[in-house]
């Protein structure tokens, strides 16, 4: 009776894992998918449409191209992870100009990811799908998709301190 109750309880406990979305690994993406969220967004409020157009040598790209780029990125990583199509009308990147544009984009690519990693349970977390690095758990996607919006967001510090503007991750110090 007692062995019973103990394998109804692990399965109960794995099932309710698998379903529940806060498990401790999805839920430190989520964490770090909302810390980066909030720092893209708001460096995409704090830089003038003006600066928009900024490109520190001719060479990079400017503010609002990096901006789409990340756009694209978030899309493109995310479905891949979910194993759906990509839902991106276009490359943003190339298409969208202006800063309310390209706000636009950038907030609802992140939102894209948000509700794809609500997806993730303790079971497809695992399940490796193609990526171009290689056959990748979804779980490590999403890690690489949160790498790729920091390495970006430092792209974006160095645009803003060169045009004077405080980061947001650096506000209030």
């Amino acid at each position: 009776m007692m062995r019973t109750a103990m394998v109804m309880m692990a399965v109960v406990c794995t099932a309710g894992l698998a379903a529940a979305q806060d498990n401790p690994m999805v839920a430190t993406i989520k964490a770090q998918q909302a810390m980066i969220k909030g720092n893209l967004v708001k460096s995409a409020a704090k830089v003038s449409e003006a600066d928009y157009a900024f490109k520190p040598t001719p060479e990079v790209r400017s503010f609002g191209e990096l901006v789409g780029h990340v756009a694209n990125a978030n899309y493109m990583i995310c479905s891949t992870a979910l194993g759906e199509k990509n839902p991106a009308a276009g490359n943003i990147e190339k298409t969208v100009t202006g800063k309310a544009g390209l706000e636009k984009a950038l907030g609802d690519a992140l939102a894209y990811c948000d509700t794809a990693i609500t997806k993730l349970t303790a079971t497809s977390m695992l399940e490796e799908v193609k990526f171009f690095t290689g056959p990748t758990p979804r779980l490590g996607i999403f890690a690489f998709n949160n790498s790729h919006n920091m390495e970006h967001y430092g792209n974006l510090v160095t645009y803003m301190r060169l045009k004077g503007i405080v980061p947001p991750s650096s506000e209030g110090r």
